[in-house]
């Protein structure tokens, strides 16, 4: 009987990923109609549930609160199922008559879903609903830090989807997630897709599975609070989205930019919001507390209350704290909060116009948050849209929260927990994810038109003859041996060294391989030449040959030797690297040198060893 806990979470995943596929081969002949009722059926089961399922995660993870999770937990249940309800996903999606074309929905099979522990039982009801509702089964993946909240959540749906009439085994869970699990799981042949959220290590793996992947970047939200906005409320729902959760959503916000008059104005906002303001040594305090040596966010850290995070760091805060707020001078290498922080805990910059207030949140984004959010409040709608070009995310949200904005609880944006990041981020796609990304479409075309019809060769094109074969293609399959042979003499007499004999005739074409021949012919010719004029020179008076030689000259006195000079070193180690320096560094086909002391930020990290452009170096 097996006990090893690795081989039993791989015979696990063997298990389940079989049962899911045997599951799948009965589900993908449902209706739309069957599946759409199944669909509503695990929805209710979540929204009844949604309480229990935030305890539950709270408890296990001890991560966030529960009224934050219940409102995530509602999100997929409700806003989500609502969203895709009418949505066509299996069977003819449309015809069109005019253009006789049919569109069909084809599942893609089993989903792989990897979960995070920030986001536990609300990932479950989001990766489930989608996998279902585009006629897929699912398999779960949790993290080990949440597998009982996980496990409980993907049972509860798994029953209501079976007594709607599903299959059974529509939805797997891994109950012994282990690394080596969660690698096999990817890799199982019966998988169709990977569905992964989590850390920048299980993206990466993800995507280098070999199975087509949807995943996600970190998120570094710039606010822009523009001076047209209306400060009171703006503020409020900067504090609001920063404290959601205790700023566990990937799409938080990170940084509050605005300009330098608007300061007095802005720290009394938020104040009145319950922001504690920390001095310069709790600053300091924070950055060693939040931040590991290689700059990586702390994980004791994230989703802890800001009475927590105080007193991780060494200090206190009142009670009704909603958020901490450290003053910042910029951003980059110097500033080590104007990174992504997983915590109620807001940088905050102020800049002198409107042109330092874009440069700086273009810079946050760049320094760890590429492609995924970004927000602005203002009543200016020609400064908004200045903001939505420049910056490169793929969210841009106006005059509502990050959370809420980017997973389109405020915003018409589709409901999401899998916030894509785009091409510039290394991700599939920019999307928020959905059903539809869970398909593939097939089509259905008639003839409508004759080539000759669709391309159009203009008259004067008609007759043109095919052109000579170059040079090239000839000596790829013919070689004129006369030619060759004439060619070597050619360049021999440039060479000032001329060949008796009359040259070999040849006058027919003749394959590559007798090419060895011609060579040999025309060396042959040459070394007689030399031969004969060596014996027509020996004993004459002018040939060099026979001229005495010059006595070798005395040797000079060696020189003292040179004192040693110190070696340069060979490469420059740098003391820091974000993100931005390796995407240059990609474009310029360099290398970056880090030592044992370089700080690299967490997506420096995954990108630079992605494109091997970091290379660890002695000083």
């Amino acid at each position: 009987m097996l006990h090893d806990k690795d081989l039993l979470s791989l015979q696990e995943v063997r298990t389940k990923v079989e049962a899911a596929y045997s599951a799948f081969q009965k589900y993908r002949g449902y209706t739309q109609q069957q599946v759409d009722t199944i669909v509503e059926a695990m929805a209710a089961a979540g929204r009844a549930e949604a309480k229990l399922l935030a305890e539950m995660a709270v408890e296990e993870t001890r991560y966030g609160n529960v009224k934050d999770k219940i409102a995530k937990n509602l999100l997929n249940a409700d806003l989500l199922a609502r969203s895709i309800r009418s949505a066509r996903t299996v069977g003819v999606l449309r015809e069109i008559p005019d253009q006789k074309l049919i569109e069909i929905g084809v599942p893609v099979g089993v989903v792989a879903a990897l979960l995070p522990t920030t986001n536990p039982t609300s990932t479950v009801i989001f990766k489930s609903l989608i996998s279902l509702k585009a006629g897929n089964a699912v398999v779960i993946s949790p993290h080990p830090r949440a597998a009982k909240c996980t496990a409980y959540t993907a049972e509860l749906l798994h029953k209501a989807a079976v007594k709607a009439g599903a299959p059974e085994g529509i939805i797997q869970c891994i109950t012994q997630p282990t690394l080596d699990s969660t690698n096999a799981l990817m890799k199982h042949p019966r998988i169709g897709v990977i569905l992964a959220t989590g850390g920048s290590a299980m993206v990466r793996a993800a995507y280098s599975s070999g199975k087509p992947a949807f995943g996600v970047g970190p998120g570094n939200v710039p606010v822009y609070v523009e001076r047209s906005a209306d400060l009171p409320c703006a503020i409020k729902q900067v504090v609001a989205g920063k404290s959601f959760d205790y700023g566990t959503v990937c799409s938080s916000e990170q940084a509050l930019v605005a300009e330098a008059f608007l300061r007095d104005i802005v720290i009394a906002e938020l104040k009145k919001n319950g922001a504690h303001f920390a001095t310069a040594e709790q600053k300091r305090a924070l950055e060693k507390t939040l931040l590991k040596d290689n700059y990586r966010i702390n994980p004791d850290c994230v989703g802890q209350s800001p009475q927590r995070i105080a007193e991780m760091a060494g200090f206190t805060v009142p009670a009704g704290t909603t958020i901490i707020v450290a003053e910042i001078g910029g951003v980059g290498k110097a500033h080590p909060l104007s990174v992504e922080k997983l915590s109620p805990v807001l940088a905050l910059l102020f800049v002198p116009d409107h042109a330092a207030a874009l440069d700086a949140c273009e810079a946050l984004l760049r320094f760890g948050g590429l492609g995924h959010t970004c927000v602005i409040y203002s009543a200016d709608d020609a400064r908004i849209r200045e903001f939505g070009a420049r910056m490169p995310a793929m969210r841009v949200l106006v005059n509502t929260s990050a959370p809420a904005g980017s997973t389109g609880m405020t915003t018409n944006i589709q409901p999401s927990m899998t916030l894509g990041c785009g091409a510039m981020a290394g991700n599939i796609t920019s999307d928020n994810v959905g059903p539809q990304h869970l398909i593939n479409i097939k089509r259905i075309a008639w003839k409508v038109r004759n080539a000759d019809d669709a391309v159009k060769i203009p008259a004067e094109w008609q007759n043109i003859s095919e052109p000579a074969r170059p040079v090239a293609s000839q000596l790829a399959g013919e070689v004129d041996r006369q030619t060759v042979a004439t060619l070597v003499e050619q360049y021999l007499a440039q060479r000032g060294i001329k060949l008796s004999g009359p040259a070999p005739s040849v006058s027919s074409p003749v394959k590559a391989a007798s090419l060895g021949d011609v060579a040999s012919q025309v060396v042959e010719r040459f070394l007689g030449s030399r031969v004969h004029a060596q014996q027509a020179c020996a004993g004459s008076a002018t040939c060099p040959c026979s001229q005495p030689r010059r006595a070798p000259e005395p040797a000079k006195p060696a020189e003292a030797p040179r004192p040693a000079e110190a070696p340069k070193p060979k490469v420059e180690i740098v003391p820091f690297v974000c993100e931005n320096d390796v995407r240059m560094a990609i474009q310029r086909s360099q290398k970056i040198y880090i030592g044992s002391k370089t700080i690299v930020t967490p997506a420096a990290r995954d990108l630079g060893d992605q494109h091997g452009i970091l290379v660890m170096a002695q000083p």
